[in-house]
């Protein structure tokens, strides 16, 4: 199943996405039946096996009514405010550039800038070091700032160099402690597209401190995920998707979940170590290598239309709104 919210009468709805290209008001389609179960993304996933049944049930009966046209659909976050965002570093290649990345620009604002790179290269302070391959490492996003497939997204007034972010998630259903790598992805609900907008210039000075991107990754619309949820059924391989970004139609970048060190079964397996996950937990795949305009020089413009694809689920697509 692909699951949507969208706005609705001034109200988030709740919404099943059909093959023939509509979207089923699951509320409205419920009328005389349990439609709390269908109140809100947050119930559904809350109380997954009764609210997919449900569903199953509208589809089923459904004769047209309560649809409309997905390009009538103004789509909001599918989960409007998660119960938590981990956002995990977890492309090797991605990492690799990124670093690099990052050593030049630091080294660009000095007064030999060659002599400083090759001062830091030395150092191995850039390089990736071997505790990654043994972990996977991620940092906690601001879950009230999520945005959805083709909305705005705002340029925070204290960056020059705004970034996007190749990625897409899980969406933990069923919560759980101490949960083993075997079992994890029944806790899964479902998977969607991720772009972790960054305030690279932001989050280059935030890391020189080591405690992770801060404000670099902190602003209003930029967590932006969609466009809708795609049920764990639907995509039984989500460890070999293809990934590919666009700006304003050319594409950017390319790759596969293969490239990921660690799977989400692994990821939910180390988070759960003596901490319970809850539903609507989120957790970001990370950055595909080649994802990101801090790897591929091409950074985003005003007015710019990214997209984000990915095998399965669909495509995320967003504008980047003016300069303050």
């Amino acid at each position: 199943m692909r699951l949507a919210t969208y706005a609705k009468n001034a109200s988030a709805r709740t919404g099943l996405v059909l093959s023939n290209g509509s979207v089923l008001d699951l509320v409205g389609a419920a009328e005389g039946k349990d439609a709390s179960l269908v109140a809100s993304m947050s119930v559904i996933i809350e109380h997954e096996r009764q609210a997919l049944d449900l569903i199953a049930d509208l589809a089923a009966s459904n004769r047209g009514d309560h649809c409309q046209a997905i390009e009538d659909t103004t789509f909001l976050p599918p989960l409007p405010v998660p119960n938590s965002i981990r956002d995990f570093s977890n492309f090797e290649l991605h990492c690799k550039q990124a670093l690099q990345a990052s050593m030049r620009m630091r080294a660009a604002s000095h007064a030999d800038p060659a002599a400083e790179l090759a001062r830091l290269e030395a150092s191995g302070a850039y390089a990736l070091p071997p505790i990654w391959y043994e972990r996977p490492y991620y940092f906690k996003g601001n879950r009230m700032t999520c945005s959805g497939h083709g909305s705005m997204i705002k340029w925070p007034n204290f960056s020059t160099t705004m970034d996007y972010e190749l990625e897409f998630a899980a969406v933990i259903g069923r919560g759980g402690v101490n949960i083993s790598e075997s079992d994890a992805p029944a806790h899964i609900f479902g998977y969607t597209i991720y772009n972790d907008f960054s305030a690279r210039d932001e989050q280059v000075r935030d890391q020189q401190f080591r405690m992770g991107p801060a404000k670099g990754k902190d602003f209003d619309t930029g967590n932006a995920m969609g466009p809708w949820i795609v049920t764990r059924d639907e995509l039984p391989d989500p460890d070999n998707l293809a990934m590919e970004c666009r700006i304003n139609g050319k594409v950017q970048g390319q790759g596969r979940s293969s490239g990921m060190q660690f799977t989400f079964a692994q990821c939910v397996a180390f988070v759960s170590r003596d901490e319970t996950l809850y539903p609507g937990d989120v957790f970001g795949s990370g950055t595909c290598g080649n994802g990101c305009g801090f790897e591929t020089g091409r950074y985003l413009e005003p007015g710019d239309v990214i997209e984000l694809e990915v095998e399965g689920i669909g495509v995320l697509r967003n504008t980047i709104g003016p300069r303050p």
